[in-house]
């Protein structure tokens, strides 16, 4: 843990388990870029190395749980119950220095995960917007299933990220000026209005097989064979510039410093 960042030395050994809520917030609080905690959390687990608290993963769902996993397997009826989402993965500054602490969490929490749970799959994203292409889970042998665009707010005197999720009243001053019941996106007048740009980019879906039974449901989707790794060339950046009008930019750059619209209820 005390070697310089990049260096590759002994790998550690991890010791995983479940810690309290708190511990968990508090430790993604100080390290993680993205402050917005996901809603739904089944588990909060610790990596350990000789005592010392390392990384920590949330897992549960996202915002439409269901959804989720039916669209990526439609022609079966799986359940919520049948997989569960990294919702967060953070670890100490040192430790992302390394090229292999992430790949030993994965494989650890996938050790764990089949151990104490009888969930299918192990379902993540990369957050094609941050620039992550998701090469930790390449390296850990997960199956990609193609990717999709998102957005995203940025205040463009602050540089702050605004999740969608934090975006709520917001959307409510939008739909109260625009004379409506309710607005899902923010408009592109009223983003002018209040110095708010909303940038495109992809999301990339992961999936690990935890049991026999999973990787049969998998074997039954051949279009998810074969498919490339998505490398840094696939990350694809658009900046809207009118109503329904976009551009192309460079990967964009965030404040994350700034938590002035997405304040956190923990």
């Amino acid at each position: 843990m005390g070697k310089a960042s990049g260096q590759v030395g002994p790998k550690p050994r991890l010791d995983v388990r479940e810690i309290p809520r708190d511990t968990a917030v508090d430790f993604i609080r100080r390290y993680h870029y993205s402050k917005v905690m996901p809603r739904l959390n089944r588990h909060y687990l610790g990596f350990f190395v000789e005592g010392r608290l390392c990384g920590v993963v949330v897992l549960g769902w996202g915002t439409q749980p269901l959804q989720t996993i039916r669209k990526i397997f439609p022609r079966h009826r799986l359940k919520t119950t049948d997989y569960i989402e990294i919702g967060k993965m953070c670890f100490l500054p040192e430790c992302n220095g390394t090229k292999y602490f992430g790949s030993l969490v994965i494989s650890a929490l996938a050790r764990w995960l089949k151990a104490n749970t009888d969930y299918l799959f192990l379902y993540t994203l990369a957050d094609g917007i941050m620039g992550k292409c998701g090469y930790v889970y390449q390296a850990s042998n997960f199956r990609y299933c193609g990717s999709f665009t998102t957005s995203v707010y940025r205040d463009s005197l602050t540089g702050e990220k605004i999740h969608p999720r934090s975006a709520r009243l917001l959307l409510e001053e939008n739909a109260a000026i625009d004379g409506v019941a309710r607005r899902h996106w923010l408009t592109f007048d009223y983003c002018q209005h209040k110095g708010i740009e909303k940038i495109n980019g992809r999301m990339f879906r992961y999936l690990c097989p935890l049991t026999r039974a999973a990787r049969r449901i998998l074997a039954a989707y051949p279009e998810y064979n074969g498919l490339s790794y998505p490398k840094d060339c696939d990350l694809l950046f658009t900046i809207r510039t009118g109503r329904g009008q976009y551009r192309p930019i460079p990967q964009p750059q965030f404040n994350k410093d700034v938590c002035q619209f997405n304040v956190q209820r923990y």
